[in-house]
C-alpha cells in the first residue's frame, strides 16, 4: 500500500471508482448523479490523504468518504427525491449485446428481469440497510463495513441477517 502524498496513492484510489460507483449508483438511482458522488469522493479523498493512515484500510476509507459525500448532498438538497422505477417490461427491454451476439436473447431477458425484481426489493430497503447488503456484496468484511458506517461489527451482522430476511420476503412476494 503507498503512502498518502505520493502518486501511487491517488492511483491506488482511483482503482476503486468502479466498486464506487457501484455502491454510488444504488444510493443515487442515477447514473449522472452517482458518477458525479464518485468523482465528489475521490477528491475529497485525495484533497483529505493527510488523514489517512499509511497502512489502514484504503477501501473502507474510501467507502466511507463516498457514504458521507451522498449524505452532505442530501442535506444540502433537503429533498430525497424518488426517481420513477422502471417497469420489468422495460428492464427486460434492455439487451446485453454480447449475449445476443451469442444467441441468448432469453437468458438475458431472464437476467434482466431478474436484477430489476432484485433493484426493486433493494430499493424498498432503509437506505443504511441498502448500504449495509451492497458492501458485503462488494467483498467487504462485517469489520470493514463498520469501519464503513461508523458502528460495530455486531450492529452490521444484524443489520445484514434483517436485511436479507426482508429481501428474501420481498422477492417470494414478486414471485406470486
Amino acid at each position: 500500500m503507498a503512502a498518502p502524498g505520493d502518486r501511487a496513492f491517488a492511483q491506488q484510489a482511483i482503482a476503486w471508482a468502479d466498486a464506487l460507483f457501484g455502491l454510488a449508483r444504488s444510493l443515487c438511482k442515477n447514473d449522472s448523479e452517482a458518477e458525479d458522488l464518485v468523482q465528489e469522493t475521490l477528491t475529497r479523498a485525495l484533497r483529505g490523504e493527510h488523514g489517512f493512515v499509511a497502512g489502514g484500510n484504503l477501501k473502507a476509507w474510501l467507502f466511507r468518504i463516498l457514504r458521507n459525500a451522498f449524505f452532505d448532498s442530501r442535506r444540502r438538497l433537503h429533498v430525497v427525491r424518488e426517481e420513477p422505477e422502471e417497469s420489468m417490461e422495460e428492464a427486460a427491454a434492455v439487451p446485453d449485446d454480447a449475449a445476443l451476439l451469442r444467441g441468448d436473447r432469453e437468458l438475458t431477458l431472464l437476467r434482466n428481469v431478474v436484477a430489476a425484481d432484485l433493484e426493486a426489493a433493494l430499493a424498498q430497503l432503509p437506505e443504511v440497510s441498502r448500504t449495509t447488503v451492497l458492501l458485503d456484496a462488494q467483498g467487504f468484511t462485517e469489520s470493514e463495513i463498520a469501519d464503513v458506517l461508523a458502528c460495530a461489527p455486531g450492529t452490521v451482522k444484524s443489520r445484514l441477517a434483517r436485511a436479507r430476511a426482508a429481501l428474501r420476503v420481498t422477492l417470494a412476494e414478486y414471485r406470486r
